[in-house]
């Protein structure tokens, strides 16, 4: 097994993804959502690209659906939820579907259609996915969201956690990227040391968003992985 890393969205080639495990990482905080809603009971997530999509699918349809997500951070207009997993609690989102826009998360997912799997990981589910990469035994790929098409630090350091996770489990061939991952991760275990160097750590915490930063640096509080197929995260 071959692990490799895509360092942001806009950075995604069909070649490099085609029939490997994906793990797509937007720690701050799309994808600490998705795993914190469908740990709360949600029925379903449906990423899309836009606003207007997301809006679409809900006026086409008799289902009720729920809108998450954010622009610049901040809530959408008519949305019921923002991005933080802090308000995707059970008895908010228990038995409901999800339909969620971000700014980098939602179009690195969409981008990973053509892999064999698309894993949603983060720190809090790190473990978990470790093991289920360890399961599927096939090459992998890491796919950062990154932030407005660049590297960030933030998702960089998540996927050498999950690295070392899978270490501990197997033997596996890095490339070079992976292993820088892995490094700055073991030199910086306590997280934050190395992640409030992040653009978009600094722009939750203008936010007031201590919060929700606090929650999504935290490893293994949740034990699911969630899978993006056909159109929705289950």
């Amino acid at each position: 097994m071959k692990i490799d890393i895509i360092v942001s969205a806009d950075d995604i080639k069909k070649d490099k993804i085609k029939d490997k495990t994906v793990v797509v990482i937007d720690m701050l905080r799309a994808t600490s959502v998705i795993t914190t809603a469908l740990n709360n009971g949600c029925k379903g997530v449906i990423p899309v690209l836009t606003v207007e999509d997301a809006a679409g699918i809900v006026k086409s349809s008799k289902e009720e659906f729920m809108l998450g997500g954010e622009r610049n951070a901040l809530k959408i207009e008519g949305f019921h939820y923002s991005n933080s997993p802090l308000e995707y609690t059970r008895e908010s989102i228990e038995g409901k579907t999800l339909v969620m826009t971000t700014t980098n998360g939602t179009k690195a997912i969409k981008g990973c259609v053509g892999a064999h799997s698309i894993l949603i990981g983060a720190m809090i589910n790190a473990k978990a996915t470790a093991s289920r990469i360890v399961t599927l035994n096939k090459d992998v790929v890491i796919v950062n969201a990154g932030t407005y098409g660049e590297f960030s630090i933030d998702d960089f350091l998540c996927s050498g956690y999950i690295i070392d996770c899978v270490l501990k489990l197997v033997e596996v061939e890095l490339t070079d990227i992976a292993v820088t991952s892995h490094y700055i991760y073991k030199n910086n275990e306590d997280i934050h040391s190395f992640i409030r160097y992040a653009s978009h750590y600094k722009t939750i915490t203008k936010l007031g968003l201590l919060a929700d930063l606090e929650y999504c640096c935290k490893k293994d509080i949740i034990d699911i992985v969630p899978e993006y197929k056909d159109g929705i995260i289950l």
